[in-house]
């Protein structure tokens, strides 16, 4: 095996290599948890290990150790890598379907309540918060509701926060907004100026965006919604047990969680505490 270019001994180094990877990436993992209390040890290994690896060719390194020195020396490159690894693709409306079931089975248990919390976890910039805004405007709700964003990333939380998109983007969205029910044209529901365009301030006071990290922080409030979609997918199964445990103890009794398309509360221990309000659209109302 160990004569001639025949590939036997890259064959053998293979597993020698992704050991060392392997402990370099728990290594990285763990030094951003203590120097940065941001912790993503429990990630989903794939998706985690192709960021960290695009991180290291943009930094104009070789290894992942050589990632980990430059990270915990200079907390701007952390700043770079956090972008890297918490996940901002975000749109208006995405999922059309979504919002016209959440018109359709969350809206009227809204009604029922004098006032509304919402929490919408890992809003990234800010899109989905500001549809559900826009429903709950057309439903005659947003007046009496408290509806929170929060994300790890602080900047996507500015970026939320300042409300503005530009032109272009936003009349990408508007076929979604429509299929999702809408009556008018999103449009509407901005001002726009040189910079872009930016939520009306009669849908954007009733809104707070904060940082917030799901792995690590506890419940802040009571809601009557939760939304967490297409945020676990990139979570190791006892992360996302963690973060279900979160989202249950946040919800009121028979408050709605709300998941993306490709999540589920099936084989969690929670999953008893749930009913189907549309199973397609991942919308679950808690009953214990």
């Amino acid at each position: 095996m160990a004569d001639g270019p025949d590939g036997s001994l890259e064959l053998a180094a293979r597993p020698r290599d992704a050991e060392l990877e392997a402990l370099e990436v728990e290594l990285l993992l763990e030094a951003i948890y203590r120097r940065y209390s941001f912790d993503f040890r429990e990630y989903a290994v794939g998706s985690l290990r192709r960021r960290l690896w695009r991180r290291v060719q943009e930094e104009g390194l070789e290894t992942i150790s050589a990632l980990q020195d430059r990270v915990l020396h200079d907390p701007s490159a952390m700043d770079r890598l956090l972008r890297d690894l918490s996940v901002n693709v975000t749109s208006m409306f995405r999922d059309p379907t979504f919002y016209r079931s959440f018109r359709d089975n969350v809206v009227p248990h809204l009604r029922t309540y004098p006032f509304i919390r919402i929490w919408n976890a890992g809003c990234s910039t800010g899109e989905e918060t500001y549809s559900v805004a826009i429903v709950l405007h057309e439903a005659g709700l947003l007046e009496r509701v408290r509806l929170y964003g929060t994300d790890v990333n602080a900047r996507v939380v500015q970026r939320a926060r300042a409300g503005t998109l530009p032109g272009e983007r936003l009349e990408s969205y508007d076929e979604a907004y429509r299929q999702a029910g809408g009556t008018a044209g999103l449009l509407d529901y901005f001002d726009t100026d040189r910079d872009g365009c930016t939520l009306r301030p009669e849908l954007a006071r009733n809104i707070v965006f904060a940082q917030h990290n799901l792995v690590s922080d506890r419940s802040f409030n009571e809601f009557h919604v939760v939304m967490c979609r297409n945020v676990m997918i990139y979570f190791g199964r006892t992360l996302q047990d963690r973060v279900h445990s979160l989202l249950h103890e946040s919800l009121a009794n028979f408050g709605v969680l709300a998941l993306g398309r490709k999540e589920s509360i099936r084989f969690t221990r929670h999953e008893r505490c749930y009913e189907d309000l549309d199973g397609r659209e991942k919308l679950y109302r808690k009953v214990c």
